[in-house]
């Protein structure tokens, strides 16, 4: 074993320009992996993590029934014991209240959702009390207080200080009528939003939609997404199964944020299999004129009767150092690239006042992760040792009768 080592070392550096073309090959390729995939999963966290901190949340806890027939009908009757419960834990919880109704000014009127929430507690779930432009938040000072988007003020032609009247109907069939003054204006940026909620206090809500003591949802922000799955099973835990509620987890109530990661992803996998099959015949070339400008050398170990499968491993075993070369360089320099910018941050351009604007983080962080970081040089590495088999192939058909030509 430690002969053949020798010898492949030696086989390696005999063309030291050609060695260290091939190995820079692979060392860019793996850096421009890391960073780029390192970059491109940061992204995915910032677009997740902002898309569900603006509304949805990262969990809901739910009637079984209500995701996929979301009625007044199919209300959690305890649920503020059980966001008092969950905050007392430590998680970040809000009790909110969905209804619809129309929504009326002196000259307009729109059909929208209502929703109530726990004015004191929803700034932890939602970014949306972050992104008021004018007037103030909810509070127990101002009953019946409705806060607007600056998209829906236009369309309703209302201001701070106007009055809105909502009809619609209750829990019970009953008739829900109500007058709200408008005594804020957001702008989430969302324009699904921006269009079509208003928000007001949950006891308002509960009054108006006779839901009594009862709201639709409890929802959960976690600090990482990667927690979100053992964050649903401590809920599970804590609401009891006696009580038939469903913990919804965020890929079920924005099925359409996962599916467009998705297909981003796929997109970005072609162009990273051609970076890598470009090195990979880099490569291949390498081996294969290794193996054609020393015909004569092989052949003559033949003749003395050296196995072939022992050239076979003697091939396999340079091809392994070219890539731990590429590999172990690359790696370095590609994590130490990855973790200064994972804690400095990117800004393109515009992007700090834009996302300063909609409450949001002004700058991607690449993510630090294991697999983000090994994935792209592992599969490097893999086709560059398949690879190898064309020259293993042209390699295994050698005779000794080549020892008597020059290479």
């Amino acid at each position: 074993m430690n002969l053949t080592l020798s010898l492949a070392w030696r086989n390696v550096w005999r063309h030291k320009r050609r060695t260290w073309l091939t190995t820079s090959a692979m060392t860019l390729c793996n850096v421009v992996l890391i960073f780029m995939m390192s970059l491109q999963a940061g992204s995915y966290l910032s677009m997740i993590n902002n898309t569900l901190s603006m509304f949805s949340g990262h969990l809901q806890v739910q009637h079984p029934q209500y995701l996929n027939d979301p009625k007044p009908r199919y209300a959690i009757t305890n649920a503020i014991h059980i966001a008092d419960t969950l905050r007392k834990q430590g998680i970040n919880a809000s009790t909110r209240g969905i209804g619809f109704a129309l929504i009326s000014s002196e000259t307009r009127a729109k059909p929208m959702q209502v929703i109530g929430v726990e004015e004191q507690f929803e700034a932890t779930v939602s970014n949306i009390p972050g992104t008021l432009r004018k007037g103030n938040y909810l509070t127990s000072d101002n009953p019946y207080g409705v806060v607007i988007s600056e998209l829906a003020a236009t369309l309703l032609h209302a201001d701070i200080g106007s009055e809105l009247t909502l009809l619609g109907s209750g829990q019970d069939d009953s008739f829900a009528a109500s007058i709200l003054t408008v005594t804020g204006i957001y702008d989430s940026g969302m324009s699904d939003i921006d269009r079509n909620m208003i928000f007001i206090r949950l006891e308002d809500f509960q009054d108006i939609f006779s839901f009594g003591k009862s709201a639709s949802q409890v929802v959960i922000t976690s600090e990482s997404i990667f927690d979100v799955e053992s964050l649903a099973k401590r809920v599970d835990a804590l609401i009891g199964k006696e009580q038939n509620l469903a913990v919804v987890e965020w890929n079920d109530l924005v099925p359409g944020l996962k599916q467009a990661i998705q297909s981003d992803m796929m997109s970005a996998l072609f162009i990273y299999l051609v970076l890598i099959i470009v090195v990979v015949f880099s490569v291949l070339n390498n081996q294969l004129m290794a193996v054609l400008e020393r015909q004569r050398e092989y052949g003559i170990l033949i003749a003395l009767g050296v196995r072939p499968n022992k050239l076979l491993f003697l091939l396999l075993m340079e091809t392994t150092i070219l890539v731990m070369l590429g590999l172990i360089i690359g790696v370095t320099l590609g994590t130490a690239i990855v973790e200064y910018t994972a804690n400095v941050g990117i800004a393109f351009e515009g992007m700090e006042e834009m996302n300063a604007k909609f409450n949001l983080p002004a700058r991607i962080f690449p993510a630090l992760h294991p697999l983000v970081i090994l994935a792209g040089p592992l599969l490097v590495a893999l086709g560059s040792i398949l690879a190898t088999l064309y020259p293993a192939f042209k390699l295994q058909r050698l005779s000794p009768l080549a020892s008597r030509y020059k290479a």
